[in-house]
């Protein structure tokens, strides 16, 4: 077990996590306010961004809270219990997200004009929320802003090299 209390411990994190839906998620706290992620299945598995800007805090000792509002309108709220290899998500996707994920499932930062664009042409609401408990089964400080962390495209077989070991980013 880990003994991550304070932001400092926190901020460098590279963890991957499956929710108990079956989703699973990979997520890189790169500094105090940026994350980078890949998102390895669910309803938009292959989408993966970098320098998401976002609020991070330390509610708790070990317990921390990541926010942020996607280009996409979806709005996301993650707290993380690392110690304890849990976390809790709540996803809120606008209704053009539920409806065309597809539009979404691809490198965001090349495609902010085509997100922006899709949320004021398609409808917002109902927003589709997704409320889940997961399980982090992988856990690496890989030191503030690295750039290789999440550097590519999520691919079938890449969290397996991770967790073995294979595909290191140091």
């Amino acid at each position: 077990m880990s003994n991550i209390k304070n932001l400092e411990d926190f901020i460098g994190l590279h963890l991957i996590y499956t929710y108990d839906n079956g989703w699973n998620y990979e997520i890189y706290v790169k500094n105090e306010d940026t994350i980078d992620y890949r998102i390895h299945s669910g309803m938009v598995g292959g989408r993966w961004v970098r320098d998401q800007k976002v609020d991070i805090v330390k509610l708790v000792d070990g317990v921390f809270k990541i926010c942020w509002t996607e280009p996409t309108g979806t709005d996301v709220s993650l707290d993380f219990m690392p110690n304890e290899n849990k976390l809790h998500g709540v996803i809120f996707f606008p209704k053009w997200v539920h409806e065309h994920p597809e539009i979404t499932v691809r490198y965001q930062n090349d495609f902010i004009p085509l997100m922006e664009e899709s949320r004021e042409k398609y409808e917002t609401y109902p927003k589709y929320v997704v409320p889940e408990f997961g399980t982090i089964f992988y856990t690496k400080n890989e030191g503030k802003n690295n750039e290789k962390v999440i550097s590519e495209a999520p691919y079938e077989g890449m969290i397996d090299k991770m967790v073995s070991g294979e595909l290191s980013f140091s």
